[in-house]
């Protein structure tokens, strides 16, 4: 069946992003209809360890100091380990006055931004699958759930990776990476927890055709995050999810604060994957439609970058959306301006990103950049506050940052 009604904007997918989203649009006096095919929210593989940036952004969304207190767990600073033993401490302008990073509890974080899109007038129905998206027609994009089909005047894809409506509209791309594979899950930490004042570092260890995230995040728990190359695909076909990660944590290094040893510490939730790694797409929106958070393309877990750009992706579609709908701006040329704006915000930090994967598919190169960040102090702070998106990525591809990276 198809309804009668027509809603001003249906967003396909609750997470971070399309919760946002619909938020904000809600507050703007949109009728906002979000679509979530899970039919409540469970672990699946998303980043927890993210810089204050992002906290920030999630003010501005509309969580409070209080609420974000209890979900957001402070980490001084990430420390990246290569294979050859260099660490190197990113502290995120932390140890210069400014907030530190954190680590998410993204089982109150997720259902908290579904919250604030609730209490703002939009619709949430969990347990609605988006299976096709039609864009044929100019003014109305008609998206079928089951036997139903619910017409919108704006739909956005805010369903992750290989999204639906990037697929309807012909946009989606892989990336131009070798195949990466994902595995993510919570373990129990014996250290203090936020509320006791205690905080300690992240780690990002680098593998052989891998690497590890290890963040602290609250309750207790520490979530473990592993991206493999092409080489480990077979072994995780063979051996199992379970196996291979348990032969991963066993090759990590302890060090002086881990309190236990985390491939023998206890799992809170089961391992979620994400196969393959990363997405690009040709465009972020056209007439009738737009793209946020990792729909609208993702590259590189290493670097942190994942809901930050979601929520500035949702700030930027909102404008652009709202304009589309009042009729203040042409369909077409809403979209134009959301892609544009999209492209010059995050051109530079996606040219970073692509480096520093580079680098990591080089260890001998790796390995001597990390080194030469470890020395010089100057250098390494620039680079936290460029990862960390606190200040432009064209800082961090400029000629002669390079040369004082890079210089013997």
């Amino acid at each position: 069946m198809t309804t009668d009604r027509i809603v001003d904007v249906a967003i396909v997918g609750a997470g971070p992003a399309g919760s946002t989203l619909a938020g904000a649009l809600a507050r703007r006096g949109l009728d906002v209809l979000v679509l979530e095919r899970a039919p409540e929210w469970h672990w699946r593989a998303g980043g927890v360890f993210t810089s204050p940036a992002a906290v920030r952004a999630l003010e501005r969304a509309g969580l409070d100091e209080a609420l974000l207190h209890t979900i957001a767990r402070p980490i001084p600073a990430m420390r990246l380990e290569t294979r050859l033993g260099t660490a190197v401490r990113l502290t995120y302008g932390a140890d210069h006055g400014g907030r530190p990073a954190v680590g998410l509890d993204r089982s109150r974080l997720d259902p908290a931004l579904e919250g604030l899109a609730l209490s703002a007038g939009a619709t949430i129905r969990r347990g609605a699958a988006v299976t096709h998206v039609d864009l044929a027609d100019d003014r109305v994009a008609t998206l079928r759930v089951g036997d139903e089909r619910i017409r919108a005047r704006i739909v956005v894809g805010a369903d992750g990776a290989h999204s639906v409506l990037a697929r309807a509209a012909g946009v989606e791309r892989s990336v131009r990476l070798p195949a990466r594979l994902g595995l993510t899950w919570h373990v129990a930490d014996p250290r203090a927890s936020v509320s006791d004042g205690t905080s300690v570092d992240a780690r990002m260890i680098v593998l052989e055709d891998g690497y590890v995230g290890l963040a602290p995040v609250p309750g207790g728990r520490l979530n473990i995050g592993i991206v493999l190359g092409p080489s480990w695909h077979r072994a995780v076909a063979r051996d199992g999810a379970r196996e291979t990660t348990r032969r991963v944590l066993l090759g990590i290094p302890r060090v002086d604060d881990d309190p236990v040893d985390w491939s023998e510490a206890t799992a809170c939730d089961r391992i979620a994957g994400a196969w393959p790694l990363g997405t690009r797409v040709t465009r972020r929106a056209g007439p009738g439609w737009f793209l946020v958070g990792d729909a609208a393309g993702f590259l590189d877990p290493f670097t942190g970058e994942g809901l930050h750009r979601a929520l500035v992706s949702t700030e930027l579609a909102a404008a652009a959306i709202q304009a589309a709908v009042s009729g203040r701006a042409r369909r077409d040329a809403a979209a134009l301006a959301y892609d544009r704006a999209m492209r010059r915000r995050f051109a530079a930090k996606d040219a970073l990103s692509s480096m520093v994967q580079w680098f990591l598919g080089h260890p001998r190169l790796f390995e001597y950049a990390a080194r030469r960040l470890a020395e010089r102090p100057d250098v390494r702070a620039t680079m936290g506050l460029v990862m960390g998106d606190l200040i432009p990525a064209s800082r961090g591809l400029d000629p002669r940052f390079l040369a004082a990276l890079l210089a013997p």
